[in-house]
């Protein structure tokens, strides 16, 4: 099962996806994450998007921990309900609504943002179907609603090539935990 790992929520289970059209961004993944994104300064105040948010664990967790708002990416309709749910239970432990659920396909929901729509830190966990080809014009469709210090957090199999990355991104770190890799990147 699992959890809001810190913050003013932590300690609260989540709900998770039924059947397995998903997969959970593991705790031991997620606390390495996080502790990287806290020693990089880059969570609190912050305006996250949390693409293919699945059950939206990484989106509540920077809700959790300080960000100053949160929207959840995704088109499946029980993992939308999913992230609802968890949506509203860290909105009740924060006191407002900070977490808000986007049910929509990722590029149609990037093309709808308009210019004044920047993030500070956004995650990618598409489903590993998803090719490289779709994942690099989904990540050039962003590069234009990033704040010039943004980060950007990638997660696919250990087994993928790295992302194509735009000009207008370049990617700074990696790192492997078992059959899950992360890539950090910012705006070049």
């Amino acid at each position: 099962m699992s959890r809001i790992i810190a913050g003013v929520a932590g300690g609260n289970p989540l709900a998770s996806v039924p059947g397995t059209a998903t997969r959970p961004t593991t705790d031991r993944v997620k606390e390495a994450l996080f502790s990287r994104l806290e020693s990089l300064a880059v969570i609190d105040d912050a305006r996250v998007l949390d693409l293919y948010a699945g059950s939206g664990s990484l989106g509540v967790e920077s809700a959790s921990r300080g960000a100053r708002s949160v929207d959840l990416v995704e088109f499946d309709a029980r993992a939308s309900d999913v992230c609802q749910r968890n949506a509203d239970l860290v909105n009740q432990s924060v006191g407002t609504k900070k977490v808000s659920v986007h049910r929509s396909k990722v590029e149609s929901f990037l093309e709808r943002a308009g210019d004044a729509s920047v993030w500070d830190l956004v995650f990618l966990d598409p489903p590993y179907p998803l090719d490289e080809p779709a994942l690099g014009a989904v990540l050039a469709k962003l590069a234009s609603h990033l704040d010039e210090a943004a980060v950007v957090v990638v997660e696919r199999s250990s087994r993928s090539p790295e992302p194509a990355w735009p000009e207008a991104m370049e990617c700074f770190a990696h790192k492997k935990y078992g059959e899950t890799k992360l890539w950090f990147a910012e705006p070049a």
